[in-house]
């Protein structure tokens, strides 16, 4: 498979594209290998779509179906499928970036150094975009340093809480397994098989096993090895762009991100102010929307107790 660095490579470097617009196959391949910068993105589903709006079709099946086979009679039984639609609306986004011809001819790397940094910011591009699809919040307030980011859409933290099962921890006690039990407990049942995963940050997930570390020394017991890294029997997936008040529970496929086609990444050494700033200006351009395939089967704890009161136990 080819990588982003080629991709880009090809695309900026080829004027028979319009205007480093990428072809579908590209398009995909990219999209594709910027999810794989972060431990969420390959997990989530992927939807590629021509069209900015739009709907996404649910296909799927009841239960209790069968029914007594009798011989030679027809009750007209017929089972069917449930059909159903997301509906989707992209925004679209951008990620520029510079180099100085300075810093081209000085630095020891020399003309790879053009190569290294496009990498690094087509990285960057997948862990930012992670961020959106969990912190992105509409209602941001304008004074919020990151405003211009967050602003952007509502990402799955914020739909979660209007549509998904919130649960409260006890912000002033310890980490409980009780919390986690309540959040399995609040999803239909329907939901609890095999597929859900546990998102959090990084440090809660290590202050959790903490937590358990304490509790053995404190009973002087042990605790099985599953409970460090699958509470109530469901896998922890680390995210490091969640923060750590909050805890996330559902199928990560149940979390959808739609793109579009209409990818564009433009480099340009011309023009007034790359002449006269001695510079290489690149941007990316792309659009995405994300949604929530079942927000039943989503669950948000909130109000966890501080790390620091965690790892005292």
């Amino acid at each position: 498979m080819r990588t982003n660095e080629q991709i880009i490579k090809d695309t900026i470097q080829t004027t028979s594209l319009s205007n480093g617009l990428l072809n579908p196959e590209q398009a995909r391949k990219f999209i594709q290998q910027t999810f794989e910068a972060t431990n969420l993105g390959p997990l989530l589903r992927h939807e590629m779509r021509t069209a900015r709006t739009g709907e996404i079709d649910k296909i799927g099946i009841g239960r209790r179906l069968l029914r007594q086979k009798t011989e030679n009679t027809d009750d007209n039984y017929r089972a069917g499928v449930n059909t159903g639609s997301i509906v989707y609306s992209t925004t679209a986004i951008r990620l520029p970036w510079e180099i100085t011809e300075e810093t081209l001819r000085e630095n020891i790397e020399g003309s790879n150094f053009e190569t290294i940094t496009t990498n690094l910011m087509t990285t960057q591009l997948g862990v930012d975009l992670e961020d959106l699809y969990l912190n992105g919040d509409e209602s941001t307030d304008p004074k919020d340093p990151d405003y211009d980011f967050l602003k952007i859409n509502d990402g799955f933290i914020k739909q979660i809480t209007k549509g998904g099962h919130n649960v409260k921890g006890d912000k002033g006690k310890t980490m409980d397994l009780n919390t986690f039990y309540k959040a399995v407990q609040s999803m239909p049942n329907k939901y609890n098989n095999g597929r859900l995963r546990w998102l959090m940050s990084p440090r809660r997930s290590q202050q959790w096993e903490l937590y358990l570390l304490n509790k053995i020394i404190e009973a002087g017991g042990a605790v099985p090895d599953s409970l460090y890294k699958s509470p109530a029997g469901i896998p922890t997936v680390s995210c490091p762009s969640l923060s750590d008040g909050v805890i996330l529970l559902t199928d990560p496929k149940n979390l959808i991100v739609v793109n579009t086609y209409s990818m564009q990444i433009r480099k340009t050494t011309e023009g007034k102010e790359a002449i006269m700033q001695d510079k290489r200006f690149y941007v990316v351009h792309l659009d995405y929307d994300c949604i929530i395939e079942e927000p039943d089967a989503t669950a948000i704890i909130t109000d966890l107790p501080d790390i620091e009161a965690a790892a005292e136990g």
